[in-house]
């Protein structure tokens, strides 16, 4: 294996508190960002979620000659809507237009039944709708009615349909989202716990949640957008945290073969020092390819790469931060309970002893090749 740093001697569990407070740190300007646009006279939501979260009008529209996503987004942009997505469909000459809520003051007022609630959602439709029709009228003139651009040689573009997507529908989104997530949490538990030690487990899903809250805060201090491509993003930085921290724990295991006099703390360090170039090699590139994604990925991808950027980056932080020091504290406490259950109390009893006490105490697998 290729190995960037040789001899390395990194005290990386002497220096846990520190990195535990920059974690905790974030977190916390996170939790205030998220309370207090909530609680702010005028505040906005704790994070700016997309259209399909929120709700929204989708309009397909049809070009005698397509521009690019880039121009529709420019026109958009022009009469106010900002956040707007669009994406090519299986046919060049067709884009659908999606946009966020635009309430007026009628539908504002007026949310009393569901049909008055239908009468609301028709009126955004086509509040939707007529926002869209003027962006796009920069284009040229649109076949209206039952006209079609082949029967209508100077118009430039048609809206062939429109769509809503209510609230209902992003909250059914947005919990199978959280849903998704914690299932795969609850799995990668059992796995590690299965294949390793339920200590281990507790550190990679303990690291798991810490890289997800990390996430989250820098949305909501930032404002970037969350949409679906940001959850896709989010089940990705799991499975690449657990990954980098399932490395650092085989490497654990497998010293504690050779070292029983060793305490934990020192063979953790020289299991993270030993897989150090591993580490770097893994998340440069992959880091190297989410930067050039937030680079020139466009508007359409820069939630989905922002996502990558903060969570691969703060993932191989956990691993070595969070996961690793969690595991063995868990293993220190294990140790010194059974130390009083089955022997005296003696005096200058440290880390050391614990540590050694919780390896022999804990069952092990032999780690398959």
């Amino acid at each position: 294996m290729l190995e960037l740093f040789h001899n390395v001697n990194i005290d990386w569990m002497g220096k846990r508190k520190f990195f535990i407070a920059i974690s905790i740190f974030i977190m916390i300007a996170g939790l205030i960002s998220a309370i207090g646009r909530q609680l702010m006279p005028g505040g906005t939501e704790s994070f700016n979620l997309g259209v399909d979260f929120k709700g929204g009008t989708v309009v397909t529209a049809k070009f005698r000659q397509p521009p690019t996503v880039d121009e529709i987004r420019t026109k958009l942009q022009g009469v106010g809507i900002t956040d707007a997505v669009i994406q090519e469909t299986n046919k060049p000459d067709e884009f659908l237009i999606k946009i966020p809520l635009l309430e007026s003051q009628e539908t504002a007022a007026n949310t009393q039944n569901t049909e008055q609630g239908q009468t609301d959602e028709k009126a955004q439709v086509n509040k939707g709708r007529n926002t869209v029709k003027s962006a796009l009228d920069a284009f040229g003139k649109e076949a209206e009615g039952q006209a079609t651009l082949d029967s209508t040689p100077d118009a430039s573009y048609k809206i062939i349909g429109t769509d809503s997507v209510g609230a209902i529908a992003g909250s059914q989104l947005r919990n199978q989202a959280v849903a998704a997530t914690l299932l795969g949490l609850v799995g990668i538990l059992l796995f590690i716990a299965f294949r390793y030690d339920w200590t281990y487990a507790a550190g990679a899903v303990i690291a798991v949640f810490h890289d997800v809250l990390m996430v989250l805060a820098f949305f909501s201090v930032f404002q970037w957008e969350i949409n679906l491509t940001v959850i896709a993003a989010i089940l990705t930085i799991v499975g690449f945290s657990v990954n980098d921290s399932i490395v650092i724990f085989d490497r654990i295991r497998e010293n504690l073969g050779f070292n029983r006099t060793d305490s934990l703390f020192k063979i953790t360090n020289d299991s993270i020092n030993q897989t150090l170039s591993r580490t770097i090699i893994t998340s440069g590139l992959v880091l190297l390819s989410v930067l050039a994604l937030v680079l020139f990925g466009g508007e359409v991808l820069r939630s989905f790469s922002l996502a990558l950027l903060v969570g691969v980056t703060l993932g191989t932080y956990s691993t070595v931060a969070i996961a690793s020091p969690i595991a063995i504290w868990w293993q220190d406490k294990l140790g010194a309970a059974k130390m009083k259950a089955t022997t005296p109390t003696t005096e200058g009893g440290g880390s050391d002893t614990m540590a050694s006490a919780s390896r022999r105490s804990v069952k092990r697998r032999s780690a398959a090749r």
